[in-house]
């Protein structure tokens, strides 16, 4: 998919520079960091800028190589190959975005070796056919380390095969500006929004699997300028997503109500 319109991506640091150079170098890139923090957004916006086309695959834990590499489907009364996205990005030139690799079954790691090096080619077994990237393909995939941890995380050996860009909350100057842009919430309540965000983060004693996104504070802010009430949204929006304890979300809320 070519993406017609320049998402809006705010450039926290040297990430655009470092992402240009890895495309120019023909170099893998996995993209580090908690869920919401802008990865996603991040690579559509050099998909476009590169004017790229972008094709994205969300893992899970079903997904498989074949998924990505292609398989033997009957049309009619013949059984023909179909290309899977990898493929279709190798032999097309695009930029493909492996969303949480970690995920997905270990076969899919196997599958992607050979073109996160020098070799930047894949190999398809069942048909059997060798493919050369051309010059525009590049592998992209994201990893949240810190919600991995414990769970699937990816190995040594093939993080190695990636040159890592770290994501992570912007601060909070930047963050309501991110909001503003948006969601066209004024400053005032886009301010207390991160805050309260930002005051959630560092409730560790809560013990949450993932935090306030910035994509949670965007989404609530979305509400507010819409038209529902503040607390209503913030309570929807950015505390209800977090937990399923009672005790949990109801510290959460007295919280959110005291700062709006």
């Amino acid at each position: 998919m070519l993406i017609k319109n320049q998402p809006y991506y705010k450039t926290i640091g040297k990430e655009i520079d470092v992402f240009t150079h890895c495309y120019n170098n023909k170099l893998s890139v996995l993209l580090k960091g908690p869920t919401g923090t802008g990865k996603t957004r991040f690579i559509e916006h050099m998909a476009h800028q590169l004017e790229v086309p972008l094709i994205t695959v969300a893992c899970h834990e079903e997904t498989s190589a074949t998924d990505l590499t292609g398989r033997y489907i009957l049309k009619g009364t013949e059984t023909v190959w179909q290309d899977g996205p990898l493929t279709t990005a190798v032999r097309n030139g695009c930029i493909i975005y492996l969303d949480e690799i970690a995920e997905a079954r270990p076969d899919i790691i196997v599958a992607i070796h050979s073109l996160t090096d020098h070799r930047r080619q894949l190999f398809l077994d069942k048909i059997p056919e060798e493919i050369s990237a051309t010059d525009s393909f590049m592998l992209v995939a994201s990893y949240n380390p810190g919600y991995q941890k414990g769970f699937k995380e990816l190995k040594p050996s093939t993080r190695q095969r990636f040159v890592s860009i770290a994501f992570d909350y912007p601060v909070e100057k930047v963050e309501q500006e991110i909001i503003e842009k948006e969601s066209g919430l004024n400053s005032g309540d886009s301010k207390k929004l991160v805050r309260i965000a930002s005051k959630i983060r560092n409730l560790n004693e809560l013990g949450l699997m993932e935090t306030v996104s910035t994509r949670l504070i965007v989404d609530t802010a979305k509400l507010i300028k819409s038209g529902l009430p503040k607390r209503l949204s913030v309570e929807v929006g950015m505390i209800q997503p977090l937990s399923d304890d009672d005790e949990t979300l109801t510290a959460l809320k007295d919280l959110a109500d005291l700062m709006i």
